[in-house]
């Protein structure tokens, strides 16, 4: 079974979101998936990606396997593919001037970035044709290779002996492209001429891309249906409700070779399921790398990730003020939107003694603060799915989250972590209360850890859904 994978960004070639990390890892386990999991046949995925200036990786090992051009406005743009390998997986990139002249993986100007990435999906499906190599699913990921299927749906850019099913992830329904109705028209892509999606929606690439998925995965059972109702659907409820039986939830998995505690070199001590209290060598170490009190009973509380209205920072911080009575220590660490980190560097002027703002990308105190803190806070707004609470979870970092999206799908209350309902501080606040209660019992803590740290985030579960989802697209066809 062949698979064409499209993505934005990958690991370990370029990051910028959570994307990267699907991108990286679930082509690999599909791959891996035994026989009889996989329709009983193997799965020969290919990820392509975008050329893009940042992307890390050794051009000595990069083969140039194919050059064509695409048609823009009655003009040729010529195409460079340039191939390597991840652990065996073909991986292609893709090169010409709509990718180049862009500096960075997402631009700050949309119409940039859609003349970018409709190039992209464009090239991508006429490589599949220069390698003679034609895919019986493409899977897309977010707004940015829809325009791939749409293509295949309008039946534009494939032979007409192609028939290959289509599967669409949605990592965010939120971001759905932009009026793209000039670069649909300047690749001959023909308008969209169906009145089931709403009229504004009928030129973004990501309403597209549902229209024209066989199948649409969004990345967790509850995001699944949440983005059925008003507050979740972004405008597309409605529709996505006549698509409810093509709607199956994945919960993204986790790379847990990389997030493994007895084995991360950048923790102060690693440490398993069976010997928690070396957490508290790393809990003194943070305390004293951020000059906060080195003091392992009072409780560390924690949040890392991008700073945004969406994460429900200001949630968090208003909840800690209202437990100013209470005994506690948070840091933040992240960069993002320049007034929430304002704010949060207000918060840590108003308790010096026990609030530190980091406001940088840093990946070796992120693995710090997961080894040694005591709280994982997450009061998303919404969340498609999450990363941050797994891999806490994993490093015995006991999860306050919201319950929305892939954290009420990961989290359970009273088992191995802490939820609240309502997405306000008062709600937040009641599951601090609680954490910080059992916190006080440290045989329950620890139970709680080692609940934490035997949760099974791994990818091949997940990847045995998508191959099911493969099997189920091409019995049909």
């Amino acid at each position: 079974m062949k698979i064409l994978f499209l993505a934005a960004e990958a690991e370990p070639f370029v990051k910028i979101g959570g994307l990267a990390d699907v991108a990286g890892s679930l082509p690999l386990a599909l791959r891996a998936l035994p026989a009889q999991t996989a329709a009983g046949v193997p799965l020969d995925v290919r990820l392509v990606l975008p050329l893009h200036q940042s992307v890390r990786v050794d051009t000595a090992t990069l083969r140039l396997v194919a050059e064509f051009s695409v048609w823009r406005d009655g003009f040729s743009v010529p195409v460079k593919v340039f191939e390597t390998s991840l652990d065996g997986m073909p991986v292609y990139f893709i090169s010409g001037a709509p990718i180049s002249s862009t500096p960075t993986v997402y631009s700050p100007d949309p119409a940039q970035d859609r003349e970018k990435y409709a190039f992209f999906s464009i090239a991508a499906l006429e490589l599949t044709h220069h390698l003679g190599w034609e895919p019986d699913i493409i899977h897309a990921n977010d707004w940015h290779t829809s325009f791939a299927l749409y293509a295949v749906q309008s039946r534009q850019i494939v032979r007409p002996s192609q028939h290959p099913r289509t599967v669409l992830t949605v990592h965010n329904l939120a971001y759905l492209g932009g009026d793209s109705s000039d670069v649909l028209s300047a690749y001959g892509l023909m308008p969209f001429s169906d009145h089931s999606l709403p009229k504004w929606a009928q030129s973004q690439p990501l309403p597209l891309g549902l229209w024209s998925a066989n199948a649409i995965v969004p990345v967790s059972p509850t995001y699944a249906r949440e983005i059925l109702t008003p507050d979740f659907g972004c405008g597309l409820d409605l529709y996505l409700k006549t698509r409810v039986k093509s709607l199956t939830g994945i919960l993204n998995g986790l790379d847990v070779n990389f997030w493994d505690p007895a084995r991360d070199k950048t923790l102060a001590a690693c440490f398993d399921a069976g010997q928690l209290p070396a957490r508290l060598v790393n809990k003194t170490a943070l305390q004293k790398t951020l000059v906060l009190k080195q003091d392992g009973n009072v409780p560390l509380l924690v949040m890392v990730g991008r700073v945004d209205y969406q994460k429900g920072l200001d949630i968090a911080f208003e909840s800690l003020r209202r437990l100013v009575g209470q005994n506690w220590q948070f840091v933040i660490l992240g960069s993002g939107d320049p007034a929430l980190e304002e704010t949060a560097r207000s918060l840590q002027s108003e308790f010096p003694e026990r609030v530190r703002a980091v406001i940088r990308y840093d990946s070796d105190l992120s693995h710090l603060l997961y080894g040694g803190a005591d709280m994982f806070l997450m009061p998303s707004r919404y969340e498609p799915c999450g990363l941050a609470q797994m891999i806490a979870m994993r490093y015995g970092c006991v999860p306050v989250v919201h319950s929305t999206g892939g954290l009420k799908d990961t989290v359970q209350e009273g088992k191995t972590g802490f939820l609240f309902q309502d997405s306000d501080p008062v709600s937040m606040e009641a599951a601090l209360v609680r954490a910080l209660a059992l916190f006080a019992e440290p045989d329950q803590w620890q139970k709680f850890q080692r609940n934490d740290m035997q949760e099974d985030f791994s990818w091949p579960r997940s990847a045995g859904q998508y191959a099911s989802i493969y099997s189920s697209l091409l019995s049909e066809s």
